[in-house]
């Protein structure tokens, strides 16, 4: 075979393997017309949460939205919010190579599913449970919380079968707001410590740190209220006059939220996002995280 010749079938050979690692590469990535491709090409995430819910999640009212951000205008940048969930979304988008950028729709519509692509995820302390997981796929839990019940400082209420028979304080569409009409939570028995008392008269409120504001304010048609108790602990830091009252009731575990009807294919966004709650799991930055806004570590299973 003559130089040029073995030049030529080099330079083929070459050629060929060139197209047949950029061929590998694209089958690699996300495809474009995914959830995860999607995001990608936007260059941000766009995230649920609850902008009064601290210490997981809140706004900081005085606060300036973030120069160059790729958000929208209806959308809140990471610098507006602060908390537990907040920095575990930021974390989550980082490793995920994009911008989070934050929406707050009412928690019963982001429970129900079916978000016609108007948020990607939602990191907003979400219980995973029986009934959501039909509408939902939920990364590994991030973190766990006891559901606590408090009360009035000045109140009567001592123990958990003090609330049989009267109005309790809870958030719509919660697991604290199943449990005490009696419903299934849709959580595993064994992390149900206590039977809900009988004839407990609900008053759902648009989120369950409002409870605790509404005690506050003088609010008198109800004394108690059920919810995190790391909500409760940010109240009583707070000055609020409440108290917990006896031991909590249920434990949760805690995911990030995709809806199963999204617009695009969420399945490869759902292993990304998991891998990385898995990798903040082992290199500790979930429970440096958590010691931060909790004073503990609840990023192990109790």
């Amino acid at each position: 075979m003559s130089a040029s010749l073995k030049r030529t079938s080099l330079f083929l050979g070459l050629t060929a393997l060139v197209a047949l690692a950029l061929s590998a590469c694209q089958s690699a990535a996300p495809a474009a017309d995914d959830l995860l491709g999607q995001i990608k090409a936007r260059g941000t995430i766009r995230i649920s949460t609850d902008p009064n819910y601290a210490p997981q999640s809140e706004l900081i009212t005085d606060a300036q939205r973030a120069a160059n951000t790729k958000c929208g205008a209806d959308e809140l940048t990471a610098n507006q919010l602060q908390g537990f969930d907040i920095d575990t979304a930021v974390e989550v988008a980082k490793r995920l190579g994009v911008e989070p950028c934050f929406v707050t729709p009412g928690w019963d519509l982001i429970t129900a599913g079916n978000w016609s692509g108007n948020w990607d995820i939602s990191v907003g302390s979400m219980t995973i449970t029986k009934p959501r997981q039909e509408v939902l796929w939920f990364s590994p839990g991030y973190y766990f919380t006891p559901a606590q019940l408090a009360a009035a400082a000045n109140s009567d209420i001592a123990k958990v079968d003090d609330i049989a028979g009267k109005p309790v304080c809870v958030g719509t569409a919660t697991t604290y707001e199943s449990y005490l009409k009696g419903e299934d939570v849709g959580i595993p028995d064994s992390d149900i410590k206590a039977k809900p008392p009988a004839n407990v008269e609900v008053v759902s409120l648009s989120t369950d740190a409002e409870c605790a504001q509404a005690i506050q304010a003088g609010r008198t048609d109800f004394q108690a209220f059920l919810t995190s108790g790391t909500v409760v602990d940010q109240a009583i830091a707070q000055g609020i006059p409440v108290a917990k009252v006896g031991s909590p009731v249920f434990v949760e575990n805690l995911a990030v939220a995709i809806d199963r009807k999204s617009p695009k294919d969420p399945k490869s966004l759902l292993d990304a996002v998991s891998k990385a709650v898995t990798d903040m799991h082992a290199d500790g930055t979930l429970k440096t995280s958590s010691q931060k806004w909790f004073g503990a570590d609840l990023t192990t299973a109790p």
